[in-house]
């Protein structure tokens, strides 16, 4: 076994394999860039070290560095997580051949299955289902038109190289295949180094599902069940879980089957993940196979029971795999909802900062993986997921339910997220009766997502602890002063006006319109999270106060109340009117971002809706429309430069005016 241990990687998964190296007595190494000099993976480390400035070309692609950086401090062994060099078979030749081991698969696994046309067609001889499409890449657009009509749209293009959802646009027609397929190759090249990209069926109303596969060096592989991944958005997986609440016992088995026999075909090691796509009536077929541990691997080890980075370093050290198929036995159903710093209500557009307060949630059941503490920074450079929520229980309605509690529990500020966005899906119908498909985001959140006002309940129950917050507050500020402490309120929201009163004494009670709201401890002022009763009902509300205003947030809703004393003047506006219109005449940057290219010059007309730019942000491309026609009248940045939010990019002339 061995005694240290170099992590090629950073964040959350940097984190994760530590805490089992730690487990199981070996010392471990970070490497860092400048970004990262701060990083939670960078204190847990026995030892850290420097590879290079923020943008990861020039920090954790350095293959040359990190394997330096190993042989430095003594290493042994590279674990590379997940992204990055995970599935660069020249770097782990590079690192065998300088007589380390790399835990992971070897160079030609990676390689004949890091190449999606080569491992499509490896796959296709081993027996496993493939998707109809091209043999082989295509570079040329007529070339690329002609190929799709012939499979039949829509049509998927992807990437020959890499993952995670970059260099991936569906086309519904030529028209879309025109446009679509040299962004995914500019995003491939970006992100991978390499543009070439295939053509492939999509298939409809499709589900995400992944077969886990574990194999030692020894020619022993097992798959352990099955994960549900349908709910994606650009690709990019949102929610996972095991098992998948569709498929049967049959396909599930079939699955697995095919699955281990391309392991095989490739004399798999270490723990890899089989994707397929399936269709409704559950015929299914092989898109690609990740050789690395996959961002949802914790849903496997709590359903399971087992440790897939210790059986990885297990593996890699020449250990033999003492599982066998029929040890592997479901326990209850696991769900895992990534947490983006992203902004749903602007259509997801990543978010960055500091995280000036982070808590995250516990309990039974509750697991959090993250790479983050409060203070913590979110940068352009880097994947924006904050961190992993993970909940496991005997069946998949307790598993949602912890995981929406959890939710309510998690307390982030400083930047933009998507906490209420998840706790809303959790409250989906369709969510809860397991019927999604990969399209599901799409087509239940296509504008996005804004939290809704609260209603009923929800709305007494957020105004009740609104007064109690701010009324708290006067009473102690008038017991310093020696003044008397109010007790009569008027309440203004979105709701409308509301009368309240307060009493506290042996029990502490808000009366709002006649309506009583019993409260069993008052609310830490600065904990920003109520975890207590109200009418002997258990509920987590989440304030921010602002003098007289609460914001509040409680499960999917949102509430902002103003607090006044009886006494005081009549109510003001909570916010003011929105100007829909505001802005139309600029296009402005939707994210911090590297703008790559401008469409349109000054001067040149264009309409509601027309391509104007193209902005790259957490290493993915972003088309910008404009939102109302007009001429060009005045450029305000240029290709190449790093752009901040709400930076403006163009202008329009305004009516009459010749630009």
């Amino acid at each position: 076994m061995f005694s240290k241990i170099l992590i090629a990687n950073r964040g959350e998964i940097a984190c994760r394999i530590m805490k089992t190296a730690k487990a199981m007595g070996i010392a471990t190494v970070a490497v860092y860039s400048d970004a990262d000099a701060n990083g939670e993976h960078v204190a847990m480390a026995d030892e850290a070290v420097r590879i290079g400035p923020p943008p990861s070309a020039e920090s954790y692609l350095q293959a040359d560095r990190i394997i330096q950086a190993a042989l430095d401090t003594g290493a042994e062994a590279i674990h590379p997580g997940f992204g990055f060099l995970s599935e660069n078979a020249d770097f782990v030749a590079a690192v065998e051949a300088k007589g380390l081991a790399f835990i992971g698969p070897d160079t030609d696994a990676i390689a004949s299955m890091g190449d999606k046309i080569t491992s499509k067609n490896i796959a296709d001889k081993a027996g496993v289902s493939t998707v109809p499409g091209t043999p082989d890449a295509v570079e040329d657009l007529d070339e690329a038109a002609l190929r799709a009509g012939e499979i039949g749209y829509p049509v998927m293009i992807k990437a020959s190289a890499g993952g995670g959802g970059k260099g991936m646009r569906i086309a519904h027609d030529e028209a879309e295949l025109r446009v679509a397929m040299p962004q995914a190759q500019n995003e491939a090249a970006s992100s991978f180094g390499d543009s070439r990209v295939f053509i492939e069926k999509f298939v409809t109303n499709p589900r995400h599902i992944e077969i886990q596969v574990l194999a030692d060096t020894h020619g022993h592989v097992i798959y352990l069940g099955e994960r549900e991944c349908s709910l994606q958005r650009r690709h990019q997986k949102v929610f996972e879980e095991a098992p998948s609440p569709f498929i049967s016992d049959k396909t599930r088995k079939a699955m697995g089957q095919q699955a281990v026999e391309l392991a095989k075909a490739v004399n798999y090691r270490s723990a890899g993940t089989v994707e397929f796509i399936v269709g409704a009536d559950e015929d299914f077929y092989f898109l690609e196979m990740n050789t690395r541990l996959q961002v949802e691997h914790p849903v496997t080890e709590l359903v399971y029971g087992l440790d897939l980075v210790e059986w990885m370093i297990r593996i890699a050290s020449g250990e033999k795999l003492t599982l066998k198929q029929a040890d592997i036995k479901p326990q209850g159903w696991a769900m895992e909802a990534r947490v983006y710093a992203e902004d749903p209500s602007r259509g997801f557009l990543p978010s960055i900062g500091r995280l000036t307060r982070y808590q995250e949630p516990s309990g039974e059941g509750v697991r959090v993986d993250s790479g983050i503490a409060e203070g913590g920074e979110i940068s352009m450079f880097y994947d924006p997921m904050i961190a992993k929520l993970i909940t496991h229980g005997k069946t998949r309605d307790e598993a949602i339910d912890r995981l929406a509690d959890a939710l309510d529990g998690y307390v982030i500020d400083g930047l933009g997220h998507n906490r209420q966005f998840l706790r809303h899906v959790c409250d989906n119908a369709d969510f809860r009766a397991g019927k999604m498909t990969t399209g599901f985001i799409g087509e239940v959140y296509p504008d996005g997502y804004t939290p809704g006002v609260a209603k009923d309940q929800a709305l007494g129950q957020m105004r009740a602890l609104a007064v109690l917050l701010v009324a708290d507050r006067m009473a102690r500020v008038a017991g310093i002063g020696g003044g008397k402490a109010e007790t009569q309120f008027r309440c203004y929201d979105d709701g409308g006006e509301s009368e309240a009163s307060i009493s506290v004494g042996d029990d502490i009670t808000v009366t709002i319109d006649g309506a009583v709201y019993q409260f069993d401890d008052l609310p830490n002022q600065s904990a920003r999270l109520f975890q207590g009763q109200i009418n002997g009902q258990s509920v987590q509300i989440q304030y921010r106060r602002q003098a007289e205003t609460v914001k509040m947030m409680m499960a999917a809703d949102r509430l902002d109340v103003l607090v006044l004393p009886a006494r005081a003047a009549a109510a003001q506006a909570l916010m003011p009117i929105r100007d829909d219109a505001a802005g139309a005449m600029q296009v402005v940057a939707p994210m911090p971002g590297l703008l790559t290219k401008l469409l349109v010059k000054s001067g040149d007309s264009v309409n509601a809706g027309d391509d104007v730019a193209v902005i790259e942000a957490m290493k993915m491309e972003n088309l910008l429309k404009a939102d109302a026609g007009g001429i060009v009248a005045e450029i305000h940045a240029a290709e190449g430069d790093n752009l901040m939010v709400d930076q403006p990019i163009l202008s329009f002339a305004e009516d009459g005016d010749d630009g």
